[in-house]
């Protein structure tokens, strides 16, 4: 069962406290950050699991609201000396996860446990690096795989609107992080990472995600039959303008558990995922454009559809819907600030930023032999605003509409939220 939200928080006071106990005359080692987000959204179209498979009947719905936190993470790290430090991040996903153990006496007195509350808890980095020079560190630990532009730049006032990018947020996962090793360094105007890390697992592809969950684990470990190899090259030779490629490749199936399937028909079913990514960010005085493209592929598609499909029969944790042979993330974002058209305004520091975003992705891609689903083409649009009072918080606001294939019902709604983002000590 997991820790309750509570056990948590004490569990990481305790670390804090301990941390700055060690060393108290070396303070300036510690390093205590985090970011959060607060959403609320009213969705004005159907949120009944059945509109895409029946839309005409759903097509009069009412509109529904959602309010959230969708991330809460605190960030601590340390300096060791003598080119050694450390870090970990620990994230609380839509406030936490809780259960809680009751009698219920309308039930002949019986212990139930229940589930209080959905979300997460999750240790999303912990590394310990040496550094030999600035183009050479080694990490080694639970890291963040920075695949495309969101997994790379992932904290809120790296991206306008209130909730994530959509497109990569659905395809890939998001943040992606995992175990294993990194080596990384900058020379000039460039920098690299390279990674190995435990392998996706095709039995959590799906229809809606692609490959989003194959970096997850229902166990208490996450099983490594296959090894995973990412990279990504970053150059800024352009004054305020960052242009970056990154990928991953790795075998899907037979990275699950029990290890059982190979010696049966589907040995030599490989699950070959292969990604590739491009994005940019021109971060300028007063405009700001951001974009990416992404695009993945899944060898045996087919097969490892049918096979999850049998596998869930017997309730096994995997997801059931096929997986296509591919997945497209294409989008594009820009904000400008109105502030400093008006000379009257003293505070330099504030902004306030009109911005727009669009994108196309698709999760499933079908191979030759596979049913489609046309609503899993989408675009999207939104328009709105970032007010940043300090340049640590953004108040966002948005309209957002998603456009599906003729035969769907489109999707607009309108969120607001805010945002921070920043280091308490340095």
């Amino acid at each position: 069962m997991k820790r309750s939200v509570i056990t948590t928080i004490l569990a990481i006071t305790a670390t804090l406290s301990l941390a700055a106990q060690v060393r108290p005359q070396s303070a300036g080692r510690l390093t205590i950050g985090g970011y959060g987000e607060v959403a609320l959204t009213r969705n004005f179209f159907s949120d009944n699991v059945y509109r895409y498979s029946h839309p005409d009947n759903y097509r009069d719905d009412p509109s529904h609201g959602r309010f959230d936190i969708p991330h809460a993470v605190i960030y601590l790290g340390y300096d060791f000396g003598k080119g050694w430090t450390m870090q970990t991040e620990i994230e609380f996903e839509h406030t936490g996860t809780g259960a809680a153990v009751e009698k219920e006496f309308t039930e002949a007195g019986e212990w139930e446990t229940e589930i209080e509350k959905g979300g997460e808890v999750e240790l999303e980095q912990f590394w310990i690096q040496k550094s030999f020079a600035p183009q050479l560190n080694v990490r080694l630990g639970h890291l963040v795989v920075p695949v495309g532009g969101l997994n790379n730049a992932h904290e809120p006032l790296n991206f306008f609107t209130v909730y994530r990018p959509e497109g990569e947020y659905t395809i890939l996962p998001s943040t992606w992080h995992d175990t294993g090793l990194s080596l990384w360094g900058r020379a000039g105007a460039w920098r690299y990472e390279a990674l190995v890390v435990a392998g996706l697992d095709a039995f959590m592809y799906d229809r809606d995600h692609f490959v989003k969950y194959g970096a997850g684990s229902p166990y208490e470990y996450k099983v490594a039959n296959r090894l995973g190899f990412a990279a990504r090259v970053d150059n800024h030779s352009v004054k305020d303008l960052r242009f970056s490629l990154s990928g991953f490749y790795g075998q899907g199936m037979h990275n699950s558990y029990p290890n059982d399937m190979w010696n049966t028909r589907y040995a030599d079913v490989k699950g070959h995922t292969a990604i590739g990514a491009f994005d940019f960010a021109y971060t300028g005085r007063h405009l700001i454009v951001r974009g990416n493209a992404d695009y993945g592929f899944v060898s045996d598609a087919s097969t490892i559809s049918t096979v999850k499909r049998n596998l869930s029969s017997n309730n096994a944790p995997y997801k059931k819907t096929p997986v296509g042979r591919g997945a497209v993330a294409a989008g594009l974002e820009a904000g400008y600030d109105l502030l400093h058209l008006f000379s009257g305004v003293r505070d330099k520091e504030q902004k306030f930023y009109l911005f727009g975003r669009y994108e196309y992705y698709d999760s499933y891609i079908p191979a030759a032999d596979q049913p489609d689903y046309p609503y899993t083409d989408r675009h999207r649009i939104a328009v709105g605003f970032n007010w940043m009072p300090v340049p640590q918080i953004a108040v966002k606001g948005e309209y957002s509409h998603r456009f599906l294939p003729s035969q769907y019902n489109n999707e607009p709604s309108v969120s607001l939220g805010i945002a921070y983002m920043g280091f308490f000590t340095r």
